[in-house]
């Protein structure tokens, strides 16, 4: 098996992780989705979203966390900050809640290094209030007053290029009732279709359940200001720097396979215009002023 890279201290705060990792003090509670996560305070006083090793999609959820994240972060996109938490045995010990529900039973979660997403809901320690709140649901209307409601756009954007096999996930927050609601987005662990570390490009994948949020769209033009950004601010040397802060127990060592992924995701830079334009011809009412004649000539408008 080959030798998995070094992580370096550079590194790693230069993609604004702790060289470490950040210790996990105290479980909050359980939270709803399909890899069990934990709501857990760390050491750096804030609260993280918290995916384990043995959780029930398997240990690449947690490396495709964590590349997906830093990626979307390297294409200005709105994510939540991650972290490498590390969670101590004891803690599991003494937390009767901290396990994996199976089908046969119970099992605790693994200790060890852990993925984490930055909590909205809660930040700082002293905030049990919970400012920002977060929230996963907006009725259309909300929704198309969300402050960065483009970046749906560019999201899409790294779905398409990342082959995200889900649809997109997001949370929406702001600090208080005076300011707007903004985006983030969050749950990369079926970007790369899953464990499988491969491109179907399925047309329909990754698109946003609700469709309002494509309505800017009037063409492949829509989407340059993100597509300009993958061509000319991620090359193959910027997605090897993000997968050097990937822990080799997420990825069961193969360092050869993370390789194969990160030399598939820069020969994909150029693929996802053409990429966009099939999302279209296969769901054209998920996108209801993309101009049609203009399209079907080959053309575009903003």
């Amino acid at each position: 098996m080959a030798s998995a890279p070094v992580r370096t201290t550079c590194e790693a705060r230069a993609n604004g992780l702790h060289p470490q990792g950040v210790l996990a003090v105290e479980h909050i509670r359980r939270m709803r989705g399909g890899s069990q996560p934990q709501l857990m305070r760390c050491a750096d006083g804030f609260y993280y979203v918290v995916k384990f090793q043995n959780n029930p999609q398997g240990v690449r959820t947690l490396a495709n966390e964590l590349l997906g994240t830093l990626l979307a972060k390297s294409l200005g996109l709105p994510v939540p900050d991650p972290a490498v938490i590390n969670v101590k045995q004891i803690l599991i010990d003494l937390t009767w809640d901290m396990v994996i529900e199976l089908e046969n039973g119970r099992v605790p979660c693994r200790a060890g290094t852990c993925f984490g997403s930055r909590y909205l809901g809660l930040q700082k320690a002293h905030d049990v209030e919970g400012l920002p709140s977060g929230c996963d649901f907006l009725a259309d209307e909300s929704l198309r007053h969300v402050e960065n409601l483009r970046d749906f756009l560019g999201m899409l954007v790294f779905d398409k290029w990342t082959y995200n096999a889900d649809t997109r996930q997001v949370v929406f927050a702001r600090p208080n009732v005076r300011v707007p609601c903004r985006t983030l987005m969050i749950d990369h662990g079926f970007c790369f279709n899953g464990a499988e570390w491969n491109f179907p490009d399925l047309p329909r994948r990754g698109l946003f359940l609700k469709k309002c949020v494509y309505e800017a769209v009037r063409g492949i033009q829509s989407f340059e200001p993100w597509l300009e950004r993958l061509e000319t601010k991620i090359s193959i040397d910027v997605i090897d720097r993000i997968t050097t802060q990937i822990p080799a127990e997420w990825y069961e060592g193969d360092a050869s396979g993370l390789s194969r992924l990160a030399s598939q995701l820069d020969a994909r830079r150029t693929m996802v215009g053409d990429l966009l334009w099939s999302t279209w011809r296969h769901n054209r009412q998920a996108f209801p002023n993309w101009n049609c004649k203009i399209a079907a000539a080959g053309l575009s408008v903003q």
